[in-house]
Order: C-alpha cells, then sequence, then structure tokens
C-alpha cells in the first residue's frame, strides 16, 4: 500500500525491504547502454527504443514504501535505459499544484484523489493516455475503477495501489471462545452486537480523530452503508451533487450507521461512550479489540498496520478482519476503498512507456513479491501475494460480484468531501441532529 497524502491512507511498513525482484539481472554496460537482448529483459522488448532518457515521478509515497516503490521497477530502467527519477513527499497535494502553476510539473505523478486528477485534467494539464497504455489498462483493469480518470471521454491513466475500506477486524480469538461466528448480513452483525453487549463487551470501538482530518472515517461509515442500502448509481448522483447531499436516502443510511456509532450500549469499548470517539485517533481506535474490550472495528485493509509489530494478522491470528456485509443482498457485494492513478504531465516516448509498463500485470506482479501491496490489476497472481489481508483485498478485488466504488469524500470538492463533511460528522458523532448535519454539508456544495 502507498503512505498517501491523505491522512487516513497512510501507514507504517515494516520488515519488508531486504526483498527483490531479479533487480540487478539485466544490468547495464559501462557506456549507460541496457543489455535488452539479455533473456531477463526479454518481457521488456515493448518499452525498448528509449536508452538514455528520464523520467520524474512525484507521489505522496515516501520512506519504507518509497524504498520498496523504487525497487519495484528497477528492473525495468535497467533493461530498457529509462532511468526513473522518483521523489515522495508529505505535502504532495499542494506542492504538485505549485509545481504545475509554475511550469515545473513532473512527467508522472500517483494521484489518489479523482477529484484532484479531474480538476488537473480539467484544466488542460493531463496529457491524455497513449493508445498503448489506453489498451493495457482497459485489458488489466475493471471497468469501475477506468471511469474515475476518465473525464469528459478521455483516459488520463491506470490505477496503480488500491485499497479495500470495507473491513471489520475482529480477534479470532475471541470469537472462538464465545462460540461466535463471523456475519455475513446487516442482521447477523446486528445480533451478535448484541449478543457482545449482553455479555458485558462493547461491541464496537470507533475512533475518529485525525488532526487536520478529523472526521474522515466517520464518512467512511456513511459510504459504506449507503453502498449497501441504495444502488451504486445513487452513490454516484451523491458523490457528483446529481441528488442533494441531504436527499431522505442520504439520512436513511447516516441514521442507520448511527444506531451503532450513537449508541452507548454498542460503543466505544477501551475509551468510553459516544462521544468519545470524536477524541480517539482513527491509529488507536481498534487497538481495544486486543485487550477484549471490544470486539468490532470497521477500517480499512491499511489498518493491518496499526496493530502492534508482534500482533499476527491472519484468519487464525491474532487479529484479522472479515467483509462488511452487505444489508440488502439485492445491492450485490459493494465494496469501497481507494487507491492512486498513474497520470502524466508530458507525452514524450519514454514517458509514455513507463505508464504503460505501470499499468501492466508483469509490475503489478513484480510489485507484490515486495510484500505490502494490493492492487485491482486482474493479471495480479494471488501467489505473489503473501500477506493474508492483502491476499483478501485482492480476492475481492478480483471478484466477478464486486461492485467497486471510490471512497466519495475523495470523489467530492475540497470544500466538502475534507471541509464540511468531516466537520459535521464530528458535530453528528457530538450529538447534532442528523438533518441538521447534512443541511449544513449541503449548503456549502460550491454552486
Amino acid at each position: 500500500m502507498a503512505v498517501f497524502a491523505r491522512p487516513h491512507q497512510a501507514f507504517v511498513v515494516a520488515g519488508v525491504l531486504g526483498l527483490a525482484v531479479g533487480a540487478t539481472a539485466c544490468g547495464s554496460d559501462d557506456d549507460g547502454s541496457s543489455r535488452a537482448d539479455s533473456p531477463e529483459c526479454a518481457v521488456y522488448e515493448q518499452y525498448q527504443g528509449n536508452g538514455g532518457t528520464e523520467v520524474s515521478i512525484y507521489a505522496s509515497i515516501r520512506d519504507a514504501e518509497a524504498d520498496l516503490l523504487e525497487q519495484s521497477w528497477e528492473q525495468f530502467a535497467d533493461c530498457t535505459g529509462i532511468e526513473i527519477d522518483y521523489e515522495g513527499s508529505g505535502e504532495f497535494e499542494a506542492q504538485l499544484q505549485v509545481r504545475v502553476d509554475g511550469g515545473n510539473a513532473p512527467d508522472i505523478a500517483f494521484i489518489p484523489q479523482p477529484g484532484l486528477l479531474k480538476r488537473f485534467a480539467q484544466a488542460g494539464k493531463l496529457t491524455p493516455a497513449s493508445a498503448e497504455t489506453t489498451a493495457m489498462a482497459e485489458e488489466n483493469y475493471a471497468a469501475d475503477w477506468l471511469r474515475y480518470s476518465t473525464i469528459g471521454g478521455e483516459f488520463y491513466g491506470a490505477p496503480l495501489g488500491s485499497n479495500v475500506k470495507s473491513f471489520v477486524w475482529y480477534s479470532p480469538t475471541m470469537f472462538q471462545e464465545q462460540g461466535w461466528s463471523v456475519p455475513t448480513s446487516w442482521d447477523d452483525l446486528i445480533e451478535l452486537s448484541d449478543r457482545a453487549a449482553a455479555d458485558g463487551i462493547k461491541p464496537w470501538c470507533v475512533g475518529i480523530e485525525s488532526g487536520d482530518a478529523t472526521g474522515w472515517p466517520a464518512t467512511d461509515w456513511i459510504e459504506d452503508v449507503l453502498l449497501r442500502t441504495q444502488t451504486p448509481e445513487v452513490y454516484d448522483q451523491w458523490t457528483t451533487h446529481a441528488i442533494p447531499f441531504n436527499d431522505q436516502r442520504v439520512v436513511d443510511a447516516v441514521e442507520r450507521a448511527g444506531t451503532i456509532l450513537r449508541n452507548d450500549r454498542y460503543v466505544n469499548g477501551g475509551y468510553g461512550g459516544v462521544k468519545s470517539i470524536a477524541t480517539t485517533s482513527f491509529q488507536e481506535g481498534g487497538l481495544p479489540i486486543l485487550q477484549d474490550e471490544c470486539a468490532l472495528h470497521r477500517q480499512a485493509s491499511f489498518y493491518a498496520n496499526q496493530w502492534p509489530e508482534e500482533s499476527r494478522v491472519a484468519e487464525d491470528g491474532d487479529i484479522f478482519a472479515f467483509y462488511f456485509p452487505p444489508i440488502d443482498p439485492a445491492k450485490g457485494k459493494p465494496v469501497l476503498g481507494g487507491g492512486e492513478f498513474t497520470v502524466a504531465f508530458d507525452d514524450r516516448p519514454e514517458v509514455q512507456a513507463v505508464q504503460t509498463y505501470l499499468a501492466s500485470g508483469e509490475y503489478a506482479n513484480g510489485r507484490a513479491k515486495l510484500g505490502n501491496w494490493v492492487s485491482a490489476n486482474t493479471k495480479l497472481d494471488l501467489s505473489n501475494v503473501t500477506n493474508p489481508i492483502d491476499r483478501l483485498s485482492v480476492e475481492i478485488l478480483q471478484d466477478e460480484q464486486t461492485v467497486f466504488r471510490f471512497d466519495g469524500s475523495d470523489l467530492m470538492p475540497a470544500a466538502v468531501g475534507a471541509g464540511t463533511f468531516w466537520k459535521e460528522m464530528v458535530s453528528w458523532i457530538s450529538g447534532k441532529d442528523t438533518v441538521a448535519a447534512l443541511d449544513a454539508i449541503e449548503s456549502s456544495w460550491p454552486s
């Protein structure tokens, strides 16, 4: 997973830096030319002819994860002679805009917000993907993903990494000791919550504090519930403001989420009552599960890296997760998630070659072998995904029954998705009336 600019998508990766993907197998001659005719480089034949060039990539992925990223394309660079100059920044969102406005745009950027991608595309700053990149993306990704980087009929780039947000974390040991089964429906989930509460265990623990981004985990709850009570088309209408933010269907979804989040019988295990949710950090939100102080914590796949280092994340381990179950079976298997998109600000041949390669199955599998990686690329071989929660995420993304929708707040204008939506969810958790909170968000939507 990437260390994204958005705080709710950040995590720490450890223990995986010693891996490699045969990165130096091809090697380079002393004069800088690549040994493109070596057997190891045969897979990169279609990208040849660009030796001695350089491509810059800018993203929010940094630290240990950036090291893995650079390893993931090392063999490609060695075989093709294209030097990739990567820079990761914690100020990616703001600085990308500054660089673009100043005429210093990177060749390629990994953008995790479709709304930001759309803004650059509509401003004429992005270069539409080449025919080769488009064909590669269409071959390897479901249409649900490609629509987020298609603006005004132009396709701008394939996804790179992904995450699944529709997860509920739990302790397999606690479930076994209590005789509980993993719920497969909303009714089962509520029945389990009632049973835990009756046994003196707060069923849920929740944390939505995240510095300047406090409130975002609550927005994920609303998005997941809305996807389970309405059609994907209604969700799309909501995120694009084709229906008002305070539509009755949205009100109903928020109220349903409130049957858990604003229920003192259910929350907040290990921390206090309902109001403690707003002051509990998202990083610490689920940790009481390990002390048997709560049973369930709804959070994304990237939360795997928030558990203590000694915790084993596995179906028979200390902690694991199950798919957030459906509410209305007629709505299929909706999945909320996120990821970043590989877009270009230049159309030089070497830039197009790198962009096409990053959309390939070869890249997805090479990156997966390094560990800690989830991708919606349909060519990704599950045998290359060793982390159990990453494997479960990939299985869900590759399931033909899955109906994927991107994090709604990332799709909305920043003033709403990263502004009033977060803020009003904090007020709502603290007791504000549902309709009043949604009315306030609706009134903030840019005209």
